[in-house]
């Protein structure tokens, strides 16, 4: 089995207790992160009628449910929504919270949709679980029309210039894996969590690689004593 099997049959494992893990986890604050995301990108992007949205590595299609929150409460009519994911455990659940939403079994690097068909392709704390990360930048770059953006959110190696980070630090890579050992019964996994976020994973890397699919960066943001950052980027 390769890496990115093996993620994927892991997060098929913890799916049914996945929500409840992310709220503890991120105490919650992780909504605001994915409402700063969305809000930031729908002013960016400037278009008050959106046709498609794709989410990849929707997981249990909490960045979804806030795309439709905040383009409502926007009055942005949003057409088109899709969901899309390698594990098909993470969809089942998100099925039942929203079937009216499409939902495509598939990885970040080739997916099954046209060329130049979305305004906006986010990716909410899934970016480093993508193996082939490169290849999933320059697909979507494909997907996106022109100026469409892309939104990441991401746990990323930032460098440690407070005490404050060496906090979040200890947090990410000793209570994290418990806590989510504990609600999931599946340690393992959350251990995988702080470990996933390899020395590659840097604001500075993310956008770089971004520029090579011919994605230019707009905004990044640091939040929460640097332990989650946003970065919008732009199909030039």
């Amino acid at each position: 089995m390769g890496k990115q099997e093996k993620i994927v049959s892991m997060f098929n494992d913890i799916a049914g207790t996945y929500d409840v893990a992310n709220r503890v986890l991120s105490m919650g604050i992780d909504k605001s992160w994915r409402n700063k995301a969305c809000n930031l990108a729908f002013d960016f992007y400037g278009k008050k009628k959106l046709e498609k949205i794709v989410d990849v590595a929707c997981g249990t299609g909490d960045m979804i449910q806030h795309w439709k929150k905040i383009a409502e409460t926007n009055n942005i009519e949003l057409e088109n929504i899709v969901g899309v994911d390698p594990s098909v455990g993470m969809m089942e659940v998100a099925k039942k919270k929203l079937p009216d939403v499409e939902f495509i079994e598939a990885g970040a690097a080739s997916m099954p949709l046209d060329s130049d068909c979305a305004d906006i392709i986010s990716i909410s704390y899934g970016i480093r679980n993508v193996v082939q990360r490169q290849e999933a930048f320059v697909e979507f770059a494909r997907v996106l029309k022109k100026d469409g953006l892309v939104v990441i959110s991401e746990f990323t190696k930032n460098e440690k210039t407070k005490p404050i980070h060496y906090v979040t630090d200890f947090y990410m890579n000793k209570i994290l894996p418990t806590l989510g050992g504990l609600i999931s019964r599946n340690k393992e996994a959350y251990t995988y969590l702080p470990n996933s976020i390899d020395e590659f994973l840097t604001t500075d890397n993310l956008c770089k690689e971004l520029k090579l699919a011919g994605l230019e960066p707009i905004h990044v943001k640091a939040f929460s004593m640097n332990i989650s950052t946003l970065i919008i980027a732009k199909k030039l």
